[in-house]
This record gives C-alpha cells, structure tokens and sequence, in this order.
C-alpha cells in the first residue's frame, strides 16, 4: 500500500513538472493569466493590476503600429501624387506656351499648370509633416527602451509568480509527507521549502510595485502621445486641404472669369447694310459703365445714349457725349424710338 501511495505521489510530481514547463514555453514571451490566489489577496490584486496594465500597453502598442503603417500608406500615395501632379503641371504650362495666349483653353492651361505647382508644393508639406509629427515619434515609442523595460518587468513578475505557485504546491507535498513520516529529513525540507516561499513572497511584493509603476508610466504616456499625435494628424489633414481648397478656388473663379468675358465681349466684324431703315431709340443710363478697350462706350448713371444696334450677346452698339461704342444692354433702358435718319446730335 505504501509503495502505491509513493508511486502515485511521484507520478502526480511528474505532471506538476510538466505542466510548468508547458506554461513557461507558453507564456515567455507574455503575461500569464491566471486566477489562483498564490499568497493573499493584496498579491492577487497586484497580479490583476499588472495583467490589465501588460494588455493595455499591448494594445496602445498595436495601435501606435495601425497609425504609423496608416501614414507611411499616405506618405506613399502622397509622393506618387506629386509625381503625377508634377508632370502634369509640366504638360499644361507647355500647351498653354505653345497656343494662342488669345485661345481660352491655352490660357485656362497655363493657370492650371501655375496653380498645380502649389498644389504639390502643399502635398510635399503635408508629407513632411507625417513624417516628423506622426511617424517619428511614434516609431521612437514603439522601439523605446521604456516601453521594453516595463514589459519585461511585467514578466519576470509573471514567472515569479508561477515559481511561487509551484512552490505553494511543493509545500503542500512536503506536508503531505511529514504527515506520513515525521522523518527529519523531511521536516528539513518542508523548512527550506517554506523559507523560499517567504523570501519569494518579499522579491514578488518589491518587484510587482516596480512594475506595476513602471507599466503605469509607459501607459499613461502611450494615450497622451498617441492622442497628440492624431490631432497634429487631423490638423496637418485640415490645412492641407483648407489649402488646396483656395488654391483651386481661386483658379477656378479666374478661368470662369475669363470664358465669361470672351462669350459676353462685344460683337466684332458685323457687316453693316447702309440701305436698311434701322430703327434708333434714345435710352437712359441706369449704371454707370467704364470702357476696357476703345471699341467700348463709357457713361454715366442718367446719361442718355442713342442705341443704333443692338446684339443677341447681350450688347448694344450706340453714342453718348460725342463718343459711339459697345456697352451691355442691361446698362440702360429704353425711353423712346427716333428714324434711323436722325444722327445722334439731331436728337440732342
């Protein structure tokens, strides 16, 4: 019966053995969970603590790793955008020297390709500033000694603490023997037994503050780094765009300003019949209008004109004040019809 008994206690030794190993090859490279109270309360809470702090550095940590791979994809797709835009500002200023400067596309090119310039001047801006506001910073916290240090504290906390719950289940058996025989020689062990549980005990109290302060820090500066880093991110995206935004508007209103002038410039080349009764009227000036070139006619509010044609592009032909030109029909409105006979200083 005895010799069945040791056989048993050796065989359940065995598999303690192996199962320790087995957690160890598992739970090297990490901390181990577990919910077996080793020594009291205060050391489970403290085991609790660091567990929640190790998976919490570990998710900041991956997070960091997102954004930064997030932002070199950015970067990436940045420069292959100011090689495009580039080129393609190269192509427009080329169109836009080698036309007609009078042709509206050519010159609608030549500002597309002056703006793109900006444009990709911006987008280099914004590359610049992923790189020396996101990238690096959080690349030199992934890499960090801190980070590493805290870590391996949490592990060597960990292990502690598997080698206290191993000598927890020593003591027992050697109890468990002394009750079977109260040989001195295995009271001496059950004694070294407990004595290394207690000098475990006091390493595993000094080393789980250590950590549990140490993964504390490294914590707390992840979120405040992290949080800074996205805004400086969402800030540089902003400007950018803000940026951008301008640049495109303000092409935009010139080249719309441009196509608006030459469709509404007055009618030029209209072939004039001297035998046909045009119809002249007087009108009055109800805005005052400034010639640009000399084929246009100048007056003011309440002047009056004598129209003598007038044009479906929404310009009239006539004179005021001893000078004739084109000026914008909506300018003025009609007062009364006179013959086309009459000359302007006739009806005045």
């Amino acid at each position: 019966m005895d010799a069945l008994r040791k056989h048993a206690t050796k065989f359940r030794e065995q598999v303690a053995k192996q199962q320790q190993a087995v957690k160890k090859q598992f739970t090297s490279s990490g901390y181990e969970s577990s919910d077996v109270v080793v020594i009291d309360e205060v050391e489970m809470q403290r085991h609790q603590q660091l567990e929640k702090l190790y998976r919490a550095t570990r998710a900041g940590k991956d997070f960091q790793k997102e954004i930064v791979k997030a932002a070199e994809t950015f970067t990436a797709i940045g420069y292959k955008h100011i090689e495009t835009g580039t080129k393609l500002s190269e192509d427009c200023c080329k169109y836009g020297a080698e036309n007609n400067s009078e042709n509206i596309l050519a010159k609608a090119a030549s500002v597309y390709g002056d703006a793109r310039k900006h444009v990709e001047k911006e987008h280099e801006e914004l590359n610049r500033l992923l790189s020396t506001q996101v990238l690096d910073p959080l690349r030199q916290m992934i890499n960090g000694a801190p980070l590493e240090d805290a870590r391996h504290l949490a592990q060597r906390y960990s292990r502690m603490r598997q080698e206290a719950e191993a000598q927890t289940e020593e003591i027992a058996r050697r109890k468990i023997r002394v009750r079977e025989s109260q040989s001195a020689e295995h009271v001496a062990r059950l004694h070294a037994a407990e004595a290394k549980m207690q000098e475990l005990k006091a390493n595993m109290a000094v080393l789980g503050k250590e950590a549990s302060a140490a993964l504390a820090a490294v914590e707390a500066q992840q979120q405040r780094l992290t949080f800074q880093r996205l805004v400086a991110m969402v800030e540089g995206e902003k400007t950018f765009h803000l940026r951008v935004a301008a640049i495109l508007g303000e092409i935009e209103a010139e080249m719309v300003s441009d196509r608006q002038k030459k469709e509404s410039a007055p009618p030029v080349g209209i072939s004039e019949n001297g035998s046909e009764k045009t119809m002249y009227f007087l009108a009055e000036a109800t805005h005052p209008f400034s010639a640009e070139s000399e084929k246009e006619l100048s007056f003011s509010k309440g002047d009056f004109v004598v129209v003598r044609k007038v044009n479906p592009s929404g310009w009239s032909e006539g004179e005021c004040n001893g000078r004739a030109g084109w000026f914008p029909s909506a300018y003025v409105e009609k007062r009364q019809r006179i013959p086309s006979s009459n000359s302007a200083s006739e009806v005045f």
